[in-house]
């Protein structure tokens, strides 16, 4: 443990979680992502940042676009493919991407190496976001500062 004093802190003593809110079978897909919540454990309120670490074969979400949110990555460690409309795409350590709120241009991280990915995350919190998702059966609200999933047609996940 590091002797830090706040407001510093060394990331490698948060706990990673890798819980989701996704429903099946969407949740599985994302089984081997990990996160630190840096931006909650400073006390954010107006922005999250997340260490992400992606294990090999490992979807970071399923491809998506924000409503309100803005959203940003930054790659620390290994390799991790981007696919948006344009395509696919590697992105190497040292590499970014940004995905402006309102774009329709659903996005997602996939590890299609042997060996894990860590990057950064960078999302507003904007109330009242959404989220459209580009190819599964899935919609997301930004209520109460989670997010409830559901069918596209609005029905809920059983």
């Amino acid at each position: 443990m590091a002797n830090l004093l706040p407001p510093a802190f060394d990331p490698k003593d948060l706990p990673e979680q890798s819980t989701t809110g996704y429903p099946e079978p969407y949740k599985s897909r994302v089984a081997g992502r990990h996160k630190r919540r840096l931006g909650d454990h400073a006390g954010m309120k107006n922005f999250g940042v997340n260490l992400t670490r992606l294990d090999p074969g490992v979807e970071s979400s399923m491809r998506h676009w924000h409503t309100e949110q803005d959203e940003f990555i930054y790659v620390l460690e290994g390799e991790v493919t981007l696919v948006t409309d344009a395509g696919r795409q590697k992105l190497k350590a040292g590499m970014a991407a940004g995905f402006p709120a309102g774009k329709a241009d659903g996005h997602q991280l996939v590890n299609e190496t042997r060996r894990p990915a860590v990057y950064l995350e960078i999302g507003d919190r904007t109330p009242g976001d959404g989220a459209t998702y580009s190819e599964a059966d899935l919609a997301a609200k930004f209520v109460d500062g989670k997010w409830v999933f559901t069918h596209k047609d609005g029905s809920p996940y059983t």
